[in-house]
């Protein structure tokens, strides 16, 4: 994470409703072909980070009971010097609020597999189709067993959280309302709020 203690985020249960917010992320493991990616949808289970990914991921077999890095990335923009108005003498830079979770992962049976894509369901059908939320009862019960024969799921138990939130800390209270009135022109409304709103 960002070397620069202004930027630091500490608050854990604050970073624990940014990644449940997000809900997506990096799972990063090292494996003996080198270090491999996967992006995942997440949820919390117990304090434990649950995800699920294709069977055929080159990942899959090398996580379970390997120590891996899940990484959620929010807003980001970059920032032009002329925006802070402040000088000649500023460089161009990156905004951004990222969250790493480090920590042991183990492999969910088929019935953990199963109620953690259930609840990951539910938790974004609630939020993206209230009126008519979808549910496995709906389809093909052979078709629903087919699809999770296609995939694993892992739970991920935090050991270390770290956090950033580059906001521009760093600079007069002036300067970062004038950024923030900038990313708001350019259509960047997320950043250009959590920058208004960061303590410096």
């Amino acid at each position: 994470m960002h070397p620069n203690p202004k930027f630091r985020w500490e608050d854990r249960e604050a970073m624990a409703d940014f990644v449940r917010d997000v809900g997506m992320g990096l799972v990063f493991a090292g494996t003996p072909d080198g270090p491999r990616v996967a992006h995942v949808p997440v949820i919390f289970c117990d304090g434990r980070l649950q995800f699920h990914l294709a069977r055929g991921n080159a990942i899959t077999r090398h996580l379970d009971g390997a120590t891996a890095l899940f990484v959620v990335n929010g807003p980001d923009s970059y920032i032009s010097p002329g925006w802070y108005g402040i000088g000649p003498n500023e460089v161009p830079t990156w905004n951004y609020v990222s969250v790493e979770v480090e920590g042991r992962v183990r492999q969910l049976d088929r019935a953990a597999l199963i109620a953690q894509v259930d609840a990951l369901t539910a938790k974004q059908e609630a939020r993206h189709a209230p009126d008519a939320p979808w549910t496995r009862d709906k389809a093909d019960p052979v078709h629903i067993d087919r699809m999770f024969d296609a995939i694993l799921g892992f739970e991920l138990d935090p050991q270390a959280w770290r956090g950033t939130m580059k906001l521009g800390q760093n600079k007069p209270a002036e300067a970062r309302a004038s950024v923030a009135d900038a990313l708001d022109a350019a259509g960047r409304r997320s950043i250009a709020h959590l920058m208004r709103n960061v303590e410096s």
